[in-house]
């Protein structure tokens, strides 16, 4: 996200959150004289995806507006599918997008003793008590709109809540046998203020803390004390959290702390013909739906960095997809049209045959071999040039021949015309079939080295090829959209009944021109008239080459 500190210089719109936020900091606002401080709080219990990516861009980008600060927080106080794995992922993501936390990196785990002393604190303000109702008996016991909340324990002495809440912090009751819940309003109109559950018991193993505790706080009750206690003056969260405001105030004007953090929320991003669901994305990876977290099919950062998306494609989606206060969906589409627009001006061109056949130029001297300097890329020129070869045999693509051709069709058949790229123009003369495939003949015009006419002959098809002496082989892999419903989360059989099969397609003896032999993570290339491609890192070894689209050349977002 492009800094939007001197927005009023230079006139740029302003989003809501911006608005609040300046005037938070300006004369008698809430926080005047001081400086902005924002979080970005994940649970490391997953890889990150790009609604992710949205409230990274917002909570750094504030920060980064206002010449804050903003801190990095994993919110580990559900440890049974926390892993520091996911915790190496998540920084390297942030990383990968641009940003960094300056040494501002913290855990909520590092506050556990605090939280149990405030939970204390509040027990014995008469502000919470032990609960023995089971989870399932808390939610039978909510009443309704016209029906109060219904707990036999809430008028529990203060003293005997203390003791309990001791054991149970010292392990001597089974998960599920007691929580400890705040003592607000069991009439309120929002539910999650009917003394909501503040502890419970989870004798799990805890990928920082170990076996020190077996009672943890819900987070609704964490993630106020931990805004507080590293002075967070703005904690940006998405929509979902909005009915949960009036707990999140409560909590840190009940607690013994000066910092009192201002909750605002932003419209979360939804994208179609995909899930962002971190539970239903590691059902697709635990079922064998796709294959890691990592998959090219998969919304999640790493999976979109694996398939050739980069961080400016990224973070120029988020900053034109705007701040919204009510939640929509985005096309998956206008994502691809932002990569397409930097890929357009960053990727080099090249020539690859995904779909070979031969092409033998029978009037070409057996043995020779030309150069040719070719642009890397039209719209960059610093980019600069580089040499393909040009021999008598070449590949090209199978769909750029036919034996009868229907209408329209401009490409090889016998007795037509075609502009090989860059080089010359040859007439198909003819072709051999057989058990191994289709072998095209041509002949080519020696006069028309760099693919000019003359006398004002006109050639309507032009074609790309590699030389087959210099062809590199690989694989490349297509992507299509992993499912065929644009809203897999609503289809009333269940997302995965909506899973694409053609969701990817495997090519094999792929033939690519030699100057990819030098490619490396995170060079993008556009395979002319195929797409756009990036080296899969994971995949390929010395020797073996695969490369993945990223996206088609095709363009399907409408812009009004």
């Amino acid at each position: 996200m492009q800094t939007l500190i001197d927005n009023e210089k230079k006139e740029k719109s302003t989003n809501f959150i911006y608005e609040f936020i300046k005037e938070d900091l300006s004369q008698g606002g809430r926080f005047e004289g001081k400086k902005i401080h924002t979080r970005f709080p994940p649970e490391p219990n997953g890889y990150l995806h790009i609604g992710h990516a949205k409230a990274i861009c917002i909570d750094f980008g504030m920060a980064e507006a206002f010449g804050g600060t903003c801190n990095l927080r994993m919110d580990d106080t559900n440890p049974s599918q926390e892993n520091t794995k996911y915790v190496e992922a998540i920084k390297e993501d942030i990383r990968w997008l641009g940003f960094d936390w300056d040494n501002r990196f913290y855990y909520a785990s590092d506050y556990f003793s605090q939280m149990y002393e405030f939970a204390c604190k509040l027990i014995k303000k008469g502000l919470a008590y032990v609960c023995e109702l089971n989870i399932d008996q808390v939610k039978q016991n909510r009443g309704d709109l016209t029906h109060p909340a219904v707990s036999p324990y809430r008028n529990r002495p203060i003293n005997e809540s203390l003791n309990l809440f001791q054991r149970m912090k010292d392990g001597e009751f089974k998960d599920g046998a007691m929580t400890l819940r705040a003592k607000i309003d069991l009439a309120s109109g929002n539910f999650n203020m009917r003394d909501p559950v503040i502890y419970r018991i989870n004798h799990t193993h805890h990928h920082r803390s170990k076996d020190s505790w077996c009672i943890y706080p819900m987070y609704d009750f964490a993630h106020p004390i931990e805004d507080a206690i590293e002075g967070i003056t703005h904690s940006l969260c998405s929509l979902e959290f909005e009915d949960h405001r009036p707990l999140y105030d409560w909590v840190v004007n009940n607690i013994d702390i000066h910092s009192k953090p201002r909750q605002i929320e932003f419209a979360r991003l939804c994208i179609n013909y995909t899930v962002m669901s971190k539970r239903k994305l590691r059902y697709l990876i635990e079922n064998g739906k796709v294959s890691n977290w990592d998959d090219p099919r998969l919304p999640t950062l790493s999976g979109l960095k694996r398939r050739g998306y980069t961080p400016r494609a990224i973070r120029n989606f988020c900053e034109k997809i705007g701040i919204a206060k009510v939640n929509s969906t985005i096309e998956y589409s206008f994502l691809e049209h932002c990569l397409r627009e930097d890929l357009n001006i960053t990727a080099q061109r090249v020539m690859a045959v995904l779909r070979p056949i031969k092409l033998i130029i029978k009037n070409y001297p057996e043995g020779k071999t030309e150069e040719f300097e070719v642009e890397n890329n039209p719209n960059c020129p610093e980019a600069g040039k580089r040499i393909v070869t040009f021999s008598r045999e070449l590949f090209v693509e199978a769909d750029d021949f036919m034996k009868e051709p229907i209408k329209g069709y401009f490409r090889l058949f016998p007795g037509n015309e075609v502009r090989l790229k860059s080089t010359y123009i040859v007439r198909c003369t003819g072709f051999d079939e057989d058990v191994n495939g289709i072998k095209v003949y041509a002949e080519y015009d020696p006069d028309t080295r760099g693919g000019t006419t003359k006398n004002g002959h006109k050639v309507r098809g032009t074609i790309h090829w590699v030389d087959a002496k210099t062809a590199v082989d690989a694989q490349v892999n297509l992507y299509d959209s992993l499912f065929k419903d644009p809203e897999p989360e609503l289809n009333k059989q269940g997302f995965l009944s909506t899973l694409n099969p053609n969701s990817l397609d495997v090519l094999n003896n792929c033939k690519l021109e030699k100057s990819l032999e030098t490619a490396k993570q995170g060079d993008s290339f556009q395979f002319m008239r195929l797409g756009y491609f990036c080296l899969d890192n994971a995949k390929s070894k010395s020797g073996s080459m695969v490369f993945n689209r990223s996206v088609s050349l095709k363009d399907s977002f409408k812009i009004n």
